[in-house]
Order: structure tokens, then C-alpha cells, then sequence
């Protein structure tokens, strides 16, 4: 078969159980889509021999009879992962050179389940940015064009690499991780399904920190079956870390009926934000009607602390980034700054920061570190937690009136030019996140799939926010959402 890199993780399982093909194939294909993608700037690790190691191991289990779900399918991993011997370096130059000796949980999990590791991916330096712009690898590139405009366009962030990737077909899924809407903003700008789960769903441990109760892994996939598929083996209780929960993983695809009558699906009000592009607006009014043509009850809820939501999370992210990346400081591993002589252990640390860290990375720190000052500590950090615990009793009151999930935009706009807000107010960026930060103060599962496109041929994606560790019944209604929209537009090739 050709174009095996184009196949989902769906697709290419039933192929592997039914012998049409093989991992060691699968492999290759994406290998090679791989190295001629250089221009995409996705892959920034490649292990093309480990990938090869993994894919004859997998075929070999596979010919036994007894391999899961996910195994012989190849995946790339967002560098914020560590992965054993393998560069991990979270996009950062203060991490240049780190290998580290021990596999992440997640990883290891896929790992165990068969997948095949192709490399590690692009973006945003620690997690912090919403367009990959601020990686020390250089931008990665969102593989859909504007029409026929050249510019480059972001593929989202955090996890724009594994958008980018997912979107150009280079793998067949990715990790992502979300602490404000890493997996879900990126998705919605390249047509791909990216879920993050409940927080504590998925062990965060051998996960480069940025905001330790925001956090949370999850996967980027062509599919909500593949999500469902993927999911399924990230999730595991894990003693290592402290936020996972110990309740047993569901299988998710089962999950997937595609029945959501009678199912009550709020719209909340306040998320007409002033100034919504009228492309978002009939899009979000679009999936209304799929999922009310679906069986579905349409309810208009409130919730009323969500204005709220954006300025608490930029006081509470980077007040635990300050306290993560304190420890980045050029004595144990990663860059250490060359000192002149008569420089002391202070400037030792004040030369390797100030080298190691980018601007955006340097600004969350200062913000982090000032909002955390003893003088300041009420006056930002706690009211910031106390808007936090009343923007979660907003979504309990919701879901304890009887609503199931709920249907908002994913972003703002489509995907925008690289180098288009490099020179604008940090806000402006920030302002990217505005639908998806409130589901990680909540600790929330939430899920980007794609469902239309606007004027310019762009990908469109609308977000499903669901109950607590259920998972399951936010996949099957995002698989009613991808049903009836039936998004299945894909980037021209011109890399």
C-alpha cells in the first residue's frame, strides 16, 4: 500500500490485526513523509533507529497474536515528555543537552503498548505560548494555507509541532499536553481532534512542569475514535505522582455509539464574547444544530465567573511556573552560562537564566515571582485561587442541574500568520486562550474537534467541555459532532 502515513490509528490497526501490512511499513512511510517535511519544523528529535527497533518488536507481538490496540502504530512525542536517552528539552535552550535516563509515565505507558516512537516535537519554549513562536527550535508550521497566500501560518501552542505533524500526516497520532488549552487551541488550527482529559486522568510524572494543578497530557489524532484509542492507553493510576487517580480506564472506543438522545447540552451565555468573529458565531450555532438534529437537548446555561477566567489563570500559571523553573538553575544538568573571573555562584545563576530562558519564559517568571512577593501574595495569588474555586462551583452547579456537556468555540479566529502578533500586547496573545483556560482551572475534560472552515479554507474547530472522569461520554458526543459535521478537508501539500 502507498500513503500509509495518511491512515489513522483506527485504519491502521485493523490493516496490522489482518496482515495487509506492517509496523516496520507503517514506520517507513512516515519516516520518509517525515524527512521531506523539513520545511513544517515539527520533528526536532528524530529516531529513526529506535523507531525501527520498535516497529520489528511490535510486529513480532503482533504475530503472536496478543498486541494492543495501539501497538506497532507509529506516534511522535511532544518534547516536553522525557524519553529515555532521547533529547528532552522542553523547546528550551537551558535543557540543551539533556538525555534523560528515565522514561515519562505516559510514555512508558505507550511504550508498553506497542506504539512506535518516530521523535520528539516542537513547541512553545516550557509550554508557554499559544502560536510556537517561542521555541528555541524556530517556529513550527502550520501545514494549511490561507488560500493561495505563502505566508506561513502558526500552528497553534503549546503543542503546535504535534498539531502541525498530526495535520501533515508525518505520524499517524501525537502527545500533547494542555495546562490552558495546549492540546485543544492547536487542534481547532490545523483539523485535528485533540482531547485533554480530567485532570489527574493521566500521570503527569517525567512531564516537564510549567503549572503543576493546570497540567495534563492527552492526545492529538486525526479521529475521535483514535483519540479514543490513544487515550485509553495514556491513562493509568500511577504512584509516582500524587494528582493521578486511582480508578480503572475505560475502554473508550467502546464508548463510541454515536447515541446522544435525550443528552442535555448547555450553551453558556457568556462565552459570546464582544467582538466574536460572525465565522465562530454560525459555526458554534452549526454544531448547536447538529447536536439538536442528533437527539440532543439544547439548554442555554450561565456561567457567570468566566470573565474572570483569563486574568486568574495568568496569575496563577505563572506563579507556579516561577516556583517549577527555579530549579533550572546550571549546576546539575542542562546550559550553564561561561562565567568571567571573580563571578560568583549569584551571577553563575543570573548569567545561565538569563541565557537559557526566552523572553515570553522570562516574563511569566517575573510575573510568577512577583504575584507570589510577600507583599502582593493576597492581593493577586490567593484572590486569583478564590476565582478559580468559583469558576469550578459554576461548572458543578451546571452539571448538577442535569447538564452533560457543553458547546462552545474552541478559538477565536483561525489560525493567523506567524510574526502577526510577535510585535503586539502579550494580552493580545493571551486573549487566544479565552474558551479553553476556564476547563483547566476547573480540572476538566475537554475536546477540539474540527467541523468547518471559514472564507479562506481554514480549519474551524468547536469545543465540548464534559463531566469529571466521563471521559467516554465526551468522546461518544464529539463522535455525534464529527459525524454530522463531517469535517474531512485536508492541507494542499506544498512542503
Amino acid at each position: 500500500m502507498t500513503d500509509l502515513n495518511t491512515l489513522g490509528l483506527a485504519e491502521a490497526r485493523d490493516l496490522l490485526r489482518k496482515g495487509e501490512t506492517t509496523s516496520v511499513e507503517l514506520t517507513e512511510a512516515c519516516l520518509g513523509a517525515i524527512d521531506a517535511a523539513e520545511a513544517l519544523n515539527a520533528f526536532v528529535h528524530k529516531t529513526p533507529e529506535i523507531a525501527l527497533e520498535r516497529a520489528k518488536a511490535a510486529d513480532a507481538r503482533l504475530a503472536d497474536g496478543d498486541a494492543p490496540a495501539m501497538c506497532g502504530l507509529p506516534i511522535g512525542i511532544k518534547d516536553l515528555f522525557c524519553t529515555e536517552g532521547v533529547p528532552s528539552q522542553a523547546a528550551s535552550r537551558i535543557l540543551e543537552g539533556f538525555k534523560p535516563q528515565y522514561e515519562s509515565t505516559v510514555s512508558q505507558n505507550l511504550r508498553d503498548a506497542g506504539a512506535v516512537m518516530l521523535g520528539k516535537l516542537n513547541m512553545d519554549e516550557f509550554a508557554m505560548g499559544s502560536s510556537n513562536e517561542t521555541s528555541t527550535y524556530g517556529n513550527a508550521i502550520n501545514p494549511w494555507r490561507r488560500g493561495n497566500d505563502e505566508a506561513a501560518l502558526t500552528p497553534g501552542g503549546s503543542s503546535g509541532g504535534s498539531a502541525s505533524a498530526v495535520a501533515a500526516d508525518l505520524c499517524l497520532a501525537a502527545t500533547g499536553t494542555d495546562t490552558g488549552g495546549s492540546i485543544r487551541q492547536p487542534a481547532a488550527f490545523t483539523g485535528t481532534v485533540g482531547i485533554k482529559p480530567t485532570y489527574g486522568r493521566c500521570s503527569r510524572w517525567g512531564i516537564i512542569a510549567f503549572a503543576s494543578s493546570l497540567d495534563q497530557a492527552g492526545p492529538m489524532t486525526k479521529s475521535v475514535r483514535d483519540a479514543a484509542i490513544m487515550l485509553e492507553a495514556m491513562c493509568s493510576t500511577d504512584p509516582k505522582d500524587s494528582t493521578s487517580i486511582d480508578l480503572p480506564v475505560p475502554n473508550f472506543e467502546a464508548m463510541l455509539t454515536g447515541d446522544i438522545k435525550g443528552k442535555k447540552i448547555g450553551i453558556p451565555t457568556e462565552y459570546r464574547m464582544e467582538g466574536m468573529p460572525e465565522e465562530i458565531e454560525t459555526l458554534w450555532s452549526d454544531g448547536t444544530a447538529m447536536l439538536r438534529d442528533a437527539g440532543a437537548e439544547i439548554v442555554d446555561i450561565s456561567l457567570p465567573h468566566t470573565k474572570y477566567a483569563l486574568p486568574a489563570y495568568y496569575v496563577i500559571a505563572p506563579a507556579e511556573a516561577s516556583s517549577n523553573l527555579a530549579r533550572y538553575d546550571g549546576v546539575r544538568y542542562g546550559h550553564r552560562a561561561k562565567l568571567s573571573q571573580g563571578d560568583g555562584i549569584t551571577e553563575m545563576y543570573e548569567k545561565t537564566r538569563a541565557e537559557g530562558f526566552g523572553d515570553e519564559v522570562q516574563r511569566r517568571i517575573m510575573i510568577g515571582t512577583y504575584v507570589l512577593s510577600a507583599g502582593f501574595y493576597d492581593a493577586y495569588y490567593n484572590r486569583a485561587r478564590r476565582v478559580r474555586t468559583l469558576i469550578k462551583r459554576d461548572f458543578e452547579q451546571v452539571f448538577a442541574d442535569g447538564i452533560d456537556a457543553i458547546l462552545t468555540p474552541a478559538t477565536p479566529s483561525a489560525a493567523f500568520g506567524l510574526g502577526e502578533m510577535a510585535d503586539a500586547d502579550p494580552v493580545q496573545m493571551y486573549l487566544n486562550d479565552i474558551f479553553t483556560v476556564t476547563v483547566n482551572l476547573a480540572g476538566l475534560p475537554g475536546i477540539a474537534v474540527p467541523t468547518g472552515t471559514d472564507r479562506q479554507g481554514l480549519p474551524l474547530g468547536l469545543q465540548l467541555i464534559g463531566r469529571p472522569w466521563e471521559e467516554g461520554e465526551l468522546l461518544n458526543t464529539a463522535y455525534a459532532l464529527e459525524s454530522a459535521a463531517g469535517f474531512v478537508a485536508k492541507p494542499a501539500k506544498w512542503w
